[in-house]
């Protein structure tokens, strides 16, 4: 089995969230603590980091990694989903698992992944998991897929849990409601360890508290007026992880050498440490070109703030969904003087390109529509001039075919 085939055969073998939506979703851990006890508890043999939330994770779980990089740790990093290349999800210092380690997991593994039918989250976070023990790393920091109590992830033992915020996202498996909501990502508060929580309100912060007590674990809130350094150039959803991230690392500076050179240099060094990708990712210039992965309310609103406080002629809006997304709810948030090309991007999960144009005709967005986000991209180009903005996202999917769209083009 060569890396293609073997990278098929995860893809296609069993279901995957990402991919397919609610098939799936397994409301249980039996078939991690299964793995796990399989591959000989893995997840016991490093010290870790867990990180949840509805927007902001990545973000956090990316700069916590390139900060303990820093600081001289081996760092391993799990994240989810990727955009370009499977191994995105597994890195060590920055560095993507090996191909040939991806082959020789799943070789070892396939007969016992084929009998429990795991789902490939389960076998991701077994082989990342394996990964991090074999290589011995100081310390891994682990985004939540989905949810928390739930998620493959929540079998480890961590060094600090951090839960950055709440907003409506995956309300068919999670809740409908900010409570509901909360209680599935207060499932990674563990007994007496210390939890982060970023953003709150009097709905999610008595769920937070009640489990906190329940577990003894010391809760420590983000205080939202602490000043941002000003030399630090930040958009206002990184500002917004940025107090939730020093929270943190206030907390772990107890158990780990960390400087004040160590954070900052973490922080401006983010992508170049980690290969982080899509987070209000800048293209180029004239005209400029961004993308970034936010697919909800609260990410969408924020990109509109953004987006509002950029310099350009026209504005460009290149955007996909999801099919389990409220479209007219994302819509309404968005600039209405912009030019939008929908699209789809290449999953079964896409919601129609022509769904997207009809609801945007009815709320009065100048808007076309297009297969592909290749074909959108190449349109909204076409259509612009060196002082205007391009901006793609909508969905992390869409982004995904666009970074991987330009790599192509560069190659």
């Amino acid at each position: 089995m060569n890396y293609e085939e073997c990278i098929n055969w995860l893809f296609n073998q069993l279901p995957m969230y990402q991919r397919q939506g609610k098939a799936a979703y397994k409301a249980n851990l039996n078939n991690t603590i299964a793995f796990a006890e399989y591959l000989n508890y893995p997840e016991k043999k490093f010290k870790s980091i867990h990180v949840g939330g509805t927007n902001g994770k990545g973000s956090i779980s990316h700069n916590l990694a390139s900060i303990f990089q820093e600081a001289g740790y081996k760092v391993g990093l799990y994240t989810s989903p990727h955009l370009i290349d499977f191994r995105e999800r597994i890195k060590i210092n920055g560095q993507l698992i090996p191909q040939q380690n991806v082959i020789q997991f799943v070789e070892n593994n396939r007969e016992f992944m084929q009998k429990q039918e795991l789902s490939f989250f389960e076998m991701t976070v077994g082989m990342a998991f394996s990964y991090f023990a074999e290589q011995k790393v100081d310390i891994a920091i682990i985004e939540v897929g989905l949810g928390g109590r739930l998620d493959s992830t929540n079998i480890i033992e961590p060094e600090l849990s951090v839960i950055t915020n709440i907003s409506f996202d995956h309300t068919a498996f999670l809740g409908n409601t900010l409570a509901k909501i909360a209680g599935e990502k207060a499932g990674i508060i563990k007994k007496n360890t210390p939890v982060v929580i970023g953003e709150f309100n009097s709905e999610t912060f008595s769920v937070f508290k009640a489990k906190a007590e329940i577990e003894n674990a010391q809760l420590h809130l983000v205080n939202e007026k602490e000043a941002i350094p000003k030399d630090l150039n930040l958009v206002k959803f990184q500002q917004k992880n940025l107090r939730t991230l020093q929270t943190a690392i206030d907390l772990l500076k107890t158990k780990f050498n960390i400087s004040k050179n160590n954070i900052e240099k973490g922080i401006a060094n983010v992508r170049e440490n980690t290969g982080l990708l899509g987070r209000w990712q800048i293209i180029q210039q004239n005209p400029k070109v961004i993308c970034d992965t936010g697919h909800n309310e609260a990410g969408i609103t924020l990109i509109a703030e953004e987006l509002a406080k950029e310099n350009f002629i026209k504005l460009h809006v290149v955007f996909g969904m999801v099919n389990d997304k409220d479209v007219n709810r994302s819509l309404q948030l968005l600039p209405k003087s912009a030019n939008y090309y929908f699209c789809e991007p290449k999953i079964p999960r896409a919601q129609s390109h022509l769904k997207l144009l009809s609801e945007g005709q009815q709320i009065g967005l100048n808007c076309k529509s297009f297969r592909s986000v290749e074909e959108a991209y190449q349109n909204a180009c076409t259509a612009s001039t060196k002082q205007d903005l391009i901006f793609v996202g909508g969905s992390t999917f869409v982004v995904a075919d666009f970074l991987q769209y330009l790599k192509k083009e560069n190659l």
